[in-house]
């Protein structure tokens, strides 16, 4: 019998009688990190990192939430339950599950390289792993993050001597505060939209410090984001929002950036190739690091992904899920 079964309600232990990361409303919960198609509402009860608790309550309200920090072990029924780094934004765990010698996994959303600002990633030794494959092609292979931070900070300078503003497009949780954390804040002024300021907040709620930002208010003439950088939602492209801006260039932060036809079918300036998701190396080395035997490869490239692993003499499965990574779109989750 699974440790941890796929239900119509989501990843489910049955021994304990708990959910991880349901896409239904459950009794327990427990939740890897507040993006949307990770953290839902309904359910009675919520266990996540302390960290993710600010964020799951302006996601999902104020429920009945219990945190824990990173490798504090919690027992429910026999079955021994303990959260990891995972990397990905901040708060974001993964789930070991440990139940007569049986240990089993359950990664999230998770990457490799440590971004500075929410804790680094660690691989957990289990018999049974379950990953994501949102970038599992050889094609996604990322650059280190100061490099793509240049590259940022170079059409920002660019778009400040031509008097214009600049607009980079990220996920208003995770993306937009690594980004705000490692732009050169000496180029100019940083405006974020209220999706990400709300965000910005959880962050310093959960004892984060973040560079200096503002919101744009109405009263500020368009004169003033000239030679600024507002960080935004994708949901606000070719929106009245961002008349107030012009004249403007946008650009949009993510892994898809790493596709010719994505960057082509997008409407905006620039593309930087930046992801809070494992790219190809970063997928193998953390499945490689687990020790794990099993593979259950959910939301991706869920079927290449699994055939390259049992090429390697691992047994793997593509499982479906209501997970959804990183959106080729780049639409931001919503709050």
């Amino acid at each position: 019998m699974a440790l941890i079964e796929f239900t119509e309600k989501g990843m489910y232990v049955a021994q304990a009688g708990v959910y991880i990361d349901p896409w239904r409303g459950v009794d327990r919960a427990i939740i890897t990190h507040g993006h949307s198609d990770h953290a839902r509402s309904g359910s009675e009860h919520y266990l996540s990192h302390v960290q993710s608790l600010p964020i799951l309550r302006r996601r999902i309200g104020n429920q009945q939430f219990q945190g824990v920090v990173y490798g504090e072990s919690i027992n429910i029924n026999g079955v021994k339950f303990s959260l990891h780094p995972a990397g990905h934004v901040l708060g974001s765990s993964q789930v070991r599950v440990e139940y007569k010698g049986e240990i089993w996994v359950a990664s999230g959303d998770y990457k490799l390289e440590n971004d500075g600002v929410s804790p680094a990633f660690e691989p957990v030794n289990c018999h049974t792993f379950i990953t994501e494959s949102t970038f599992g092609l050889p094609v996604f292979n990322w650059q280190p993050q100061h490099t793509i931070m240049n590259e940022i900070n170079d059409w920002w300078k660019l778009n400040k001597e031509k008097g214009m503003c600049s607009i980079l497009l990220a996920y208003s949780l995770g993306k937009a505060q690594r980004i705000l954390q490692h732009i050169d804040p000496s180029i100019g002024n940083v405006y974020v939209h209220g999706s990400v300021a709300s965000m910005n907040e959880a962050y310093e709620e959960a004892g984060i410090t973040l560079n200096k930002y503002q919101k744009p208010t109405a009263d500020l003439p368009k004169s003033a984001y000239a030679g600024a950088l507002v960080i935004a939602p994708s949901s606000t492209e070719n929106s009245s929002w961002m008349k107030r801006f012009e004249p403007y260039s946008t650009g949009i932060a993510s892994g898809w950036m790493a596709m010719r036809g994505f960057r082509r079918r997008m409407s905006a300036d620039r593309g930087f190739v930046l992801s809070d998701h494992a790219d190809w190396a970063g997928l193998n080395k953390a499945i490689s690091a687990t020790g794990a035997s099993k593979i259950l490869v959910t939301h991706g490239y869920t079927q290449p992904f699994s055939r390259w692993l049992n090429e390697k003499g691992l047994e793997a499965h593509a499982v479906q899920t209501r997970f959804t990574g990183e959106s080729p779109e780049n639409k931001d989750e919503p709050a």
